[in-house]
């Protein structure tokens, strides 16, 4: 059957193109400087056919991004411990019918690592400046994880602005029983910053990576790839990277005072929720009914926290049926 009238063996050749890219860049990793590195996952990502990457100056900040595609606009925001690496299986399939832009968060992959500015509505702010710098009028957000925390700031700060908004496998600070979740003996990595943790985790950034990639997984074969894994270490192990991803979570107190107060609003344009069986199960689509209006709630049978690595075949139509 031709590739091109059938979307699950297209969905699968991209997959596989995607594991091979990634594997040439992992061996290239494996010898190369921090500088060197970073240079070259940057040029790892601009590689995916029909994008192109670029960096915008905006809220203060240097924000790395590739774009490609025409049509209505989509934004797809990735989370820790992963750059926009992440969604290179996705791009090409959104790239068909929507302009697709992928940045690097503030503290992530090609984007700079300024000192402060992590809480996510700061960040939601980059976000939206790119958008804007593009000529966008109105977008759809994506996020996963700390993205997810970025796109419902986004979304509740620019709701005119945004079309539709999706949430995927994490929780809400602030917004009902969030705690519940911060709290958890196993999430202790919320609370897990400053001058020490860095220290103990500078130079082992693959080491304490192996514990979310591992732990988070339903099953820690069947997770993130090891090509894969060599590209986020090395991302995170630049200067500044390790402390920036601990920002995000430092922020948390700030966001959940934020995000209750942003909450009193309810956003009404169209949300959809994916949540992995084997993590947030129904966390994060209650939490999804309590500040939106218009919510799908989908729990992704058999996967741990990384959904787009551990479900594609039920997550990739789950986004490209409601980005439709």
């Amino acid at each position: 059957m031709d590739t091109a009238s059938d979307p699950l063996a297209t969905r699968r050749q991209l997959l596989a193109s995607a594991a091979t890219l990634g594997a040439a860049t992992a061996g290239l990793l494996a010898t190369a400087s921090p500088a060197s590195a970073a240079a070259r996952i940057v040029a790892n990502e601009g590689r995916v056919p029909g994008f192109t990457a670029r960096n915008a100056d905006v809220n203060g900040t240097r924000i790395h991004y590739r774009v490609g595609g025409s049509g209505p606009a989509v934004v797809l925001l990735h989370g820790y411990a992963e750059t926009s690496h992440m969604w290179n299986p996705l791009m090409p399939l959104l790239a068909r019918t929507h302009t697709v832009i992928v940045p690097d968060l503030r503290g992530a992959g090609g984007s700079s690592k300024p000192e402060g500015g992590y809480d996510k509505k700061n960040m939601a702010v980059d976000i939206h400046e790119l958008v804007k710098s593009l000529g966008i009028q109105s977008a759809s957000i994506v996020g996963h994880d700390i993205g997810l925390m970025v796109a419902y700031a986004y979304a509740a700060q620019f709701p005119a602005e945004t079309e539709r908004v999706v949430l995927m496998d994490a929780f809400l600070p602030g917004v009902g029983q969030w705690q519940n979740v911060w709290l958890l003996r196993d999430l202790w990595h919320f609370h897990f910053h400053g001058p020490v943790p860095l220290a103990l985790v500078k130079g082992r950034e693959r080491i304490y990576f192996e514990h979310f990639w591992n732990d988070f997984a339903a099953d820690a074969k069947h997770s993130v790839s090891e090509a894969d894994r060599r590209v986020y270490a090395a991302a995170y192990a630049q200067e500044g990277g390790m402390r920036a991803g601990f920002e995000y979570f430092k922020n948390f107190e700030k966001d959940a005072a934020d995000f209750a107060a942003l909450s009193t609003n309810k956003l009404t344009m169209p949300m959809l929720v994916l949540s992995g069986e084997k993590a947030g199960g129904t966390f994060l689509i209650e939490q999804g009914k309590l500040v939106a209006n218009d919510v799908k709630g989908v729990v992704v049978k058999g996967s741990g926290h990384w959904l787009m690595e551990e479900a594609p075949e039920q997550v990739i139509p789950e986004l490209v049926g409601f980005l439709k």
